[in-house]
C-alpha cells in the first residue's frame, strides 16, 4: 500500500506557485507561533507526529532533486523536533526577546531537503501570552494558509470538549448580488458588469507588465532592495479585538478584508509620517510639521487571493482527495493593491477609500491571469523563468499581506489550552510582510520585517492599534454605533 502511494506521490507533480517557492533564489518559508498556557512536553510532541505524520503525504515526502516532484521518505521525527537548552537566567523576565532571537535565527539556517521540509522548535519560555511557545517552521511548497489551517484543526481539539476534533472555521460562501432583481435590471446589470469587469483587467494587466518592466514603488523607508530577501528577518505580533473589527466592518457595510486594508493604510501612513519628521530651524527653534509625508508617494502592496471554487474549510482528509474543491496545495494568486499613503484628519476615508479599491480588484480576472501567467511561463521556459517573474513583482512592490480565517472558539493541543496562533513568514524579497490570523474573537497581527530597515516594528503594531481605536470612537461620535 505503501509502495502504491508513493509511485502516486511520484507522479503528483507541484502547483505552479510550490514550483516557485522553491526555486533557485527564493526559499519561502512559513513560521507559525503558537503560545500555550502550560509546559510543552516533549513527549507528547512526539507520540502526536509518530501516530499522524505519515497520514498527511507532504510532512512524510521530499522534493526530487529537480524540484517538480515528491518522494515518500521515512521519517523520524525526532530529526525534525528542536528543544534547544534554554537558561532561565539567563532569560530572566525577557522572554519575548529570547523568543524573537531564536526565531530571527531560524531565517538563516535553511531546511535541510534531503528530508521532508519542516520542523517544530519547543520553547518553555514564560511570555506575557503564556507559559510556552511552539514554533512551527513550514517550506511554502507544502501548502498555503488555507492548508496549514486544515492541519492545525486535525491535530488539535475544541478547549470545552477536549474529545472532540476542532472544526470551529466559520462556513463561507461566495456573494450573490442582484438575484432578486427583475429579467430587465439584470440584463443591464450583466451587460455593464461585464463591460466594467473586461476594462478593469486590461488595466490590471497593463499594470502587472508594466511592474515586471519597469514601474516600482518609491523607496521609503519601508521599501527594501533586491537583496533584502536573503537578510535575516524579525518577527513581531500583536494582538487586537475581532469584535471591534467585525463591528466597524457592519457599520460600514464593508468586509473584514476592507477593514483591515484601511487599518494598514492608516497605521502606514502614520508610521511613513514620523519617519520623514525634519524638524526645521526657524530663528534658532526646531519646528515640526504636522504632515512630513513627500508628495506623490507610490506604495503597493501584494495580496494574496484564494483561487479555489470553495473559500470555505474542509476537514484534512478532504483536502486531500485529488478532485476536491478546496484542495491542499498553494493554489492561490497575487494582486497588487495601490496604497493611499497620506495623513487623513477624519480616519474614516481610510476605510472609503480601502472598500473602493478592493470592490474595484474584486471585480477583475487580475488574480487568475497572474496564475496562469505564471503556470503558462513555467511550462514554456521553466521554473526557473516563472520564479525570475514571480520576484520582479514582489521587488518592485513595498509589502505583502495575507489574511487567513482561523478557528472561531479555543482549541487545545492534548489539553494544552494554546493562547493565541501568529502566522508569518520569510525568503521574501520585502522589508515588510503584513499577515492577519482571527483566532477566538481575536485578531493576531504579524510582522516579519529586515532590522536593517524597519528596527521598530512594535510601532507599527502601535499605529494599527491606534488607528482601530480611532476609527471606532469615529463612528461612535456620529452616532453610528
Amino acid at each position: 500500500m505503501r509502495k502504491e502511494r508513493m509511485r502516486e506521490e511520484e507522479e503528483e507533480p507541484l502547483s505552479p506557485m510550490a514550483r516557485v517557492f522553491q526555486s533557485r533564489g527564493i526559499d519561502y518559508c512559513a513560521v507559525t507561533m503558537i503560545g500555550f498556557k502550560t509546559k510543552i512536553k516533549l513527549g507528547v510532541v512526539l507520540d502526536a507526529l509518530n501516530h499522524n505524520v505519515y497520514k498527511h503525504p507532504r510532512f512524510s515526502s521530499k522534493l526530487s532533486s529537480d524540484g517538480a516532484k515528491w518522494i515518500e521518505t521515512e521519517v523520524n521525527v525526532k530529526d525534525h523536533v528542536v528543544v534547544p537548552y534554554i537558561d532561565p537566567e539567563e532569560i530572566g523576565e525577557d522572554g519575548e526577546g529570547f523568543i524573537d532571537d531564536y526565531t530571527s535565527r531560524l531565517t538563516m539556517n535553511p531546511l535541510d531537503r534531503s528530508r521532508p521540509l519542516w520542523d517544530i522548535h519547543i520553547l518553555n519560555v514564560k511570555t506575557s501570552d503564556g507559559e510556552a511557545v511552539g514554533v512551527v517552521r513550514t517550506h511554502h511548497t507544502l501548502g498555503d494558509g488555507t492548508s496549514m489551517v486544515s492541519l492545525l484543526l486535525a491535530c488539535t481539539h475544541k478547549t470545552p470538549n477536549p474529545n472532540r476534533v476542532s472544526t470551529t472555521i466559520p462556513s463561507l460562501k461566495r456573494r450573490e448580488r442582484h438575484k432578486n432583481k427583475g429579467w430587465l435590471l439584470r440584463s443591464m446589470f450583466t451587460i455593464g458588469s461585464t463591460m466594467t469587469l473586461i476594462w478593469n483587467t486590461i488595466v490590471d494587466m497593463l499594470l502587472l507588465f508594466a511592474t515586471l518592466l519597469f514601474l516600482k514603488d518609491t523607496k521609503t523607508h519601508l521599501k527594501g532592495g533586491a537583496d533584502v530577501g536573503s537578510n535575516p528577518k524579525r518577527f513581531y505580533h500583536r494582538t487586537v479585538s475581532l469584535d471591534d473589527i467585525k463591528l466597524i466592518k457592519n457599520t460600514m457595510n464593508m468586509t473584514i478584508n476592507d477593514v483591515l486594508v484601511g487599518i494598514t493604510q492608516a497605521s502606514l501612513s502614520s508610521y511613513l509620517n514620523r519617519r520623514y519628521d525634519n524638524k526645521n530651524e526657524e530663528d534658532g527653534v526646531l519646528i515640526a510639521y504636522p504632515n512630513n509625508l513627500p508628495d506623490g508617494i507610490r506604495f503597493r502592496a501584494g495580496c494574496t487571493v484564494n483561487l479555489r471554487s470553495e473559500i470555505g474549510f474542509k476537514p484534512l482528509a478532504d483536502m486531500m482527495v485529488k478532485d476536491s474543491k478546496c484542495r491542499w496545495g498553494n493554489y492561490f494568486s497575487y494582486i497588487v493593491l495601490p496604497f493611499s499613503i497620506g495623513l487623513q484628519s477624519d480616519p474614516l476615508v481610510y476605510l472609503k477609500l480601502s472598500k473602493s479599491m478592493m470592490d474595484r480588484k474584486k471585480h477583475s480576472y487580475h488574480a487568475h491571469l497572474a496564475y496562469m501567467m505564471i503556470k503558462i511561463c513555467q511550462k514554456s521556459f521553466g521554473a526557473k523563468v516563472a520564479a525570475k517573474l514571480f520576484n520582479r513583482t514582489v521587488i518592485n512592490t513595498t509589502t505583502s499581506l495575507s489574511n487567513v480565517i482561523g478557528p472561531k472558539e479555543e482549541i487545545s493541543f492534548d489539553g494544552n489550552p494554546i493562547t493565541y496562533i501568529a502566522t508569518s513568514g520569510y525568503g521574501h524579497s520585502q522589508a515588510l510582510l503584513m499577515h492577519f490570523m482571527s483566532y477566538a474573537g481575536k485578531m493576531t497581527i504579524s510582522l516579519a520585517v529586515d532590522p536593517t530597515i524597519i528596527p521598530d516594528p512594535h510601532k507599527i503594531c502601535d499605529d494599527m492599534e491606534q488607528s482601530l481605536k480611532e476609527m471606532k470612537a469615529a463612528l461612535w461620535e456620529r452616532g453610528l454605533l
